[in-house]
């Protein structure tokens, strides 16, 4: 802890972007280092007092500071204080950029034009975010482009097991509306599977409110449908109709009133199937709203991929142990957070009724999300 400590401290500010007015867009700081190669810190502001730090390994948000009602800012998004605490196997993905394949594949293998692949089984039986390695446990090079911020990284051809290689992009910007818009893209060599997505903790209570916190938050997923999953979270294939279940949350709803209602116990850590608007492909479909009525945050998002991982922090560290130790001294426990992961639907490439996962060379994958920060006075 005093070594993160130390290198907190000794941060040098060495390059800034400025809007028209002098204001300072974009600053970028060191911090720390991996094997000898630097990892650094950007960090993203607009005029509404709304900033977002994001560091170059794996491409991860590691703050989000925004107002409340009151116009106290408050951190909202889990994270650590230091790049060795991102680098621990205790990290659930804090914030991180998920690739190549986000969520699971079943046995950690697939058929693609009839050669069968294996890829690494980082869980259990089954691959999960990518494998032991994958692109949130890599720096990736960055480029600052007006008020954006691009991050770009090479994957090679096996890379986890994974046929081609793959150069991907991904696009922050924070405009002054409080949107946070990230854009993924993807070239490969090969065909190949890809299914990128942001794993960020939310709380809008702030980082270290508790799960009491989440409970009162008012949750509304415009979704008709969710794919049904094994004991091991695998998805069955079936596509089944959220009516009349606790699946149903189209109309806001508390979470603390249907969370410990959810089939095995523990949570939500579902993907649900959106509802689009039309069938026009990438079209920015509304995914979900939610809200913290006693801040008066609320934070809505947008996407144009066909699914959301659904997940509430089920497996943190329960209340009485020592919990995970987050920023500023904080300890992570059981339902402390929400994660809203836009993304293709699980296992994808093995299930044919499922939106296809499969990206030919010459093709561009492009995923984008928007996460709108405000406020209800």
């Amino acid at each position: 802890m005093f070594s993160c400590f130390i290198k907190i401290v000794a941060l040098l500010l060495f390059e800034s972007i400025m809007d028209s007015n002098g204001k300072e867009l974009i600053s970028v700081t060191a911090w720390g280092s991996i094997n000898g190669q630097s990892v650094e810190k950007y960090t993203l502001r607009n005029n509404a007092g709304q900033e977002v730090d994001i560091v170059t390994y794996g491409a991860t948000i590691t703050s989000i500071r925004t107002p409340d009602k009151q116009g106290n800012i408050a951190d909202v998004v889990l994270g650590y204080d230091c790049i060795e605490d991102y680098l621990s196997n205790e990290n659930p993905y804090f914030g991180a950029t998920i690739g190549r394949v986000a969520n699971r594949i079943k046995k950690g293998e697939f058929i693609l034009n009839g050669k069968k692949y294996h890829v690494s089984k980082n869980a259990g039986k089954n691959t999960l975010h990518g494998g032991f390695k994958g692109w949130n446990s890599k720096i990736w090079n960055a480029d600052i482009q007006s008020d954006q911020l691009v991050l770009s990284l090479l994957s090679e051809d096996g890379d986890e097991g994974f046929p081609g290689a793959a150069i991907a992009s991904v696009i922050f910007q924070l405009t002054t509306h409080g949107e946070l818009s990230i854009g993924m893209k993807v070239f490969v060599t090969n065909a190949t599977p890809i299914n990128l997505t942001n794993h960020s903790y939310f709380n809008l209570a702030g980082h270290n409110g508790t799960a009491c916190e989440l409970f009162r938050h008012m949750f509304t997923l415009n979704a008709d449908h969710w794919t049904v999953t094994d004991s091991e979270s695998i998805p069955t294939g079936e596509i089944r109709s959220v009516d009349g279940t606790v699946m149903d949350l189209r109309n806001s709803t508390t979470l603390g009133d249907v969370i410990n209602k959810v089939p095995g116990g523990r949570g939500y850590d579902h993907n649900f199937c959106l509802t689009t608007t039309n069938n026009t492909k990438d079209e920015i479909n509304l995914v979900a709203k939610v809200l913290h009525p006693t801040s008066g945050r609320y934070v809505e998002v947008f996407s144009n991929q066909p699914g959301v991982q659904f997940y509430t922090a089920n497996f943190f560290p329960e209340h009485g142990s020592v919990g995970i130790h987050g920023k500023n001294g904080c300890r992570y426990f059981k339902h402390a957070a929400f994660c809203l992961e836009t993304q293709n639907y699980p296992d994808a490439v093995n299930h044919r009724n499922f939106p296809n996962s499969i990206l030919e060379p010459g093709k561009v994958y492009q995923h984008t999300v928007i996460y709108k920060f405000g406020v209800i006075l």
